[in-house]
């Protein structure tokens, strides 16, 4: 039995990418729904970093340079969103604590729950690894509705939340993970290479996580001033320090950053990671690149003995993510900088490209 709203259309718009460049504005059916699924309208949709990699035709996306595709086309886009309850599936409401009219989220992995991973406890690292907007099974959030399969992760957002702010738990609860894998110490000092959302998120959970200096780079002062208002400590601009690795180590006595986090996904930011960083320290890598990383790997082992490690989606990180938010700890007005029509979505790919007119940019269906 389904309980639902009695105004649910059967057609919707949604965005769907054929190939890199050509994403189509279409009218699909709206989403049936089985036991222990959820049906939203989606509020608003992010358009994030890696849709706008996907869209240019990144490597780690489509297959190219010996790296197997990831994206499944064609697909409904869109990993970040926020939407109302319109449907719930026998079952789901329990499940979830959900009922309709709640506003929700829910985490970009739909995990299998039987592989290897799965089974270890590790979900966000599911073999099949079925995220909204990539595989056919889990159509994305740039349109009018979407679902939300069985076994997927859901949160009702709390009450006295704005609704809106919801389509930035993703960003900021993978920026929380990325923290929680750089083990912070209260004596640490932490840059963060990159303040666009991601980046942002990074600097408040770092903050949030006690580290004695937090240290923002990033090429645009606007985003830099942003980065002041989640929590760094210092901003630097490279774009107008040229030694911006001589600038840290001189703020630590020659010594360097105790961990780095490479939120940018330009290969330059690796290498000045890697040089920035003092011996035995912690290097975090979360960025999907557009094009292929090459660095001295000697520096990992023989010159500095660091630890190096990778960080991947949001794991537990949801509760904080919207704790934050429902807290006030970051700008999110002034974060979430653009509000767009759905079928203004090459536009918004553009200005995420651009990086330098905008934050956040979001999708109104």
């Amino acid at each position: 039995m389904t309980d639902r709203i009695t105004d649910i259309p059967e057609t919707m718009r949604a965005v769907v990418c054929h190939a890199p460049k050509d994403y189509r504005l279409e009218t699909l059916p709206v989403p049936k729904i089985g036991p222990g699924e959820v049906l939203i309208k989606v509020t608003l949709a992010g358009v994030c970093a890696s849709d706008a990699k996907c869209w240019i035709g990144a490597p780690k996306i489509w297959g190219e340079a010996g790296q197997d595709r990831y994206i499944q086309p064609p697909i409904t886009v869109g990993h970040e969103f926020v939407g109302q309850v319109v449907a719930l599936g026998e079952g789901a409401g329990k499940r979830d604590g959900l009922k309709l009219g709640d506003y929700v989220c829910s985490e970009q992995i739909v995990p299998c729950g039987d592989c290897l991973y799965c089974r270890e406890g590790n979900y966000w690292l599911c073999e099949p690894h079925d995220i909204y907007g990539f595989h056919q099974v889990t159509p994305g959030s740039w349109a009018e509705y979407m679902k939300f399969p069985a076994k997927a992760l859901n949160y009702k957002l709390p009450d006295d939340m704005n609704p809106d702010h919801g389509v930035f738990v993703e960003p900021l609860a993978c920026s929380i993970h990325t923290v929680n894998r750089a083990r912070i110490r209260f004596t640490d000092t932490v840059v963060i290479a990159g303040c666009g959302p991601l980046g942002l998120g990074k600097v408040a959970a770092a903050r949030m996580a006690g580290a004695a200096c937090v240290i923002a780079l990033d090429l645009h002062d606007d985003r830099l001033d942003l980065a002041r208002e989640c929590g760094a400590h210092i901003t630097l601009n490279p774009r107008t320090n040229n030694d911006v690795v001589g600038e840290v180590k001189r703020l630590t006595g020659g010594y360097g950053c105790d961990v780095y986090i490479e939120a940018t996904g330009h290969p330059k930011a690796v290498e000045q990671g890697l040089n920035m960083i003092r011996k035995a320290g912690r290097f975090v890598e979360f960025s999907v690149f557009r094009e292929l990383v090459t660095v001295d790997w000697s520096i990992i082992g023989d010159t500095k003995e660091l630890d190096i490690m990778g960080a991947h989606l949001s794991p537990h990180a949801y509760p904080t993510a919207i704790r934050m938010m429902r807290d006030g700890l970051l700008p999110m007005d002034k974060i979430i900088s653009h509000r767009l029509p759905l079928e203004a979505f090459e536009e918004g790919i553009a200005l995420v490209l651009d990086g330098s007119k905008s934050m956040k940019v979001t999708l109104q269906p």
